[in-house]
């Protein structure tokens, strides 16, 4: 007649830190098992191989690469909400400032304006009237 190890595997369980379902039972060593009531019996049977604690499954990375894939090539038809909803305004406008700050500043750095025409610039940025970087170089150019 089998010997009842549920409580055993549960034991196994709690002093390894992993799930039940993970702990394997060498078969040919069930006596040892049965025989083992603390956990210092558990981590010995664990170092003798008598105790085995299965692999983690998980989501392997073909699987990922397939489903993200899929997730990305959704078209128009899957956006919802309005354009300042799945972007604030804010964030959207820090975006094009700092964007515009940076190619201003990379222009100062090249010499191609001087230090009025760039706090001119900058001022008008600041000011939201230059829409974008396109903008920004044909006011350079004038």
């Amino acid at each position: 007649m089998p010997v009842n190890l549920r409580l055993k595997r549960e034991l196994a369980a709690r002093t390894l830190g992993v799930g039940v379902n993970r702990i394997k039972f060498d078969p040919n060593y069930l006596d040892d098992i049965a025989d083992a009531i603390t956990r210092e019996d558990i981590r010995s049977l664990v170092t003798a191989r008598t105790i085995i604690i299965k692999d983690k499954k998980g989501t392997s990375r073909g699987r990922f690469r397939t489903k993200h894939k899929k997730s990305k090539s959704r078209g128009k038809g899957s956006v919802e909400g309005k354009k300042s909803a799945r972007m604030g305004k804010k964030e959207v406008w820090v975006r094009r400032v700092r964007t515009l700050r940076k190619h201003l500043k990379i222009m100062k750095d090249r010499k191609e304006i001087d230090n009025v025409k760039f706090k001119a610039l900058y001022l008008k940025i600041k000011g939201g009237q230059v829409r974008s970087v396109a903008h920004l170089r044909e006011l350079v150019k004038d």
